[in-house]
């Protein structure tokens, strides 16, 4: 079995409204995100890979443009929206376009990310 993945960006604000009031996530504000969504499957033998990786991006697109520069606490399920709330929100999504999904890693900066695999 072979991984890939394709990752992918947008820009969003949030606020993560369970935490201590004094807490600094508690006040609105952004990131850039970064996504990668990876796939494990079996080589073709004839293509000489998992899947085309415009696969990847065609499945995703729809969930990037709901993301992509809005508040994300207004969105249905992410009322909560930590990052590893995003990653399961998003496999909830991909998983039965993308049946040989992996595994969804969710970065809000460069040096926190979150990784949800079922």
């Amino acid at each position: 079995m072979t991984e890939i993945y394709k990752e992918f960006t947008f820009e969003a604000a949030h606020r993560l409204p369970n935490v201590p009031l004094d807490h600094k996530c508690q006040r609105l504000h952004g990131h850039s995100y970064r996504v990668q969504i990876w796939v494990r499957g079996p080589l073709d033998p004839k293509l000489g890979w998992v899947m085309d990786f415009a696969e990847i991006k065609d499945a995703f697109e729809p969930l990037r443009l709901k993301l992509d520069h809005y508040y994300l606490n207004e969105i249905a399920g992410l009322e909560n929206p930590t990052s590893e709330v995003l990653a399961e929100w998003i496999w909830a999504r991909l998983k039965p376009t993308l049946p040989s999904l992996s595994k969804i890693l969710v970065s809000e900066t460069c040096t926190s990310a979150a990784v949800y695999t079922a």
